[in-house]
């Protein structure tokens, strides 16, 4: 079987309705990826071990999803040089704006990327990791291409109710 390419981690089993959308994306892409819980509050041993093996094990970028404090993003990244992508899931109260807050502010030197609070940051952080995935991947860059010319004319078949209406 094919090495794993992507992984895509949240700190609980409740983040996969945000989650969930990085994975269809890769699905629909053909990526080929793992899924699981990986808590840095609750199994910090397994995180660390899950980021340290994370190149070794041919990932070449980790979307890592976490509410609330929002620590896995970081700490995956302090321990790997894999790309990481995090995802701020929305959380009870701040409604992710403490997540957002809490990934994007990484200090200088360990990065990660951070994408929209939700289901949008979800999907597109599996954009993102789908085009880095194709600057070695010819096949899979022109399924990129395909997608967004898709986009394009999806946009570009957009009505409004006032033109459907026949007003100039």
């Amino acid at each position: 079987m094919a090495e794993v390419q992507v992984g895509v981690i949240m700190g609980s089993n409740s983040d996969w309705d945000t989650m969930q959308h990085a994975v269809e994306i890769l699905q629909g892409f053909g990526v080929r990826f793992e899924a699981r819980v990986v808590s840095a509050h609750r199994m910090p041993d397994d995180m660390f071990a899950y980021a340290e093996t994370a190149a070794e094990r041919g990932l070449q970028a980790i979307i890592a999803g976490a509410g609330g404090a929002a620590h896995l993003p970081g700490m995956v990244a302090a321990k790997t040089p894999v790309p990481v992508l995090g995802v701020p899931v929305a959380s009870r109260h701040l409604q992710g704006v403490d997540s957002l807050h809490s990934i994007v502010q990484m200090p200088k030197g360990v990065p990660v990327a951070t994408f929209a609070i939700g289901a949008a940051g979800a999907a597109n952080a599996a954009l993102f990791a789908v085009a880095l995935l194709s600057n070695n991947d010819p096949a899979l860059r022109q399924k990129l291409i395909d997608f967004r010319a898709r986009q394009t004319e999806a946009a570009r078949g957009m009505t409004l109710p006032v033109n459907e209406a026949g007003a100039a």
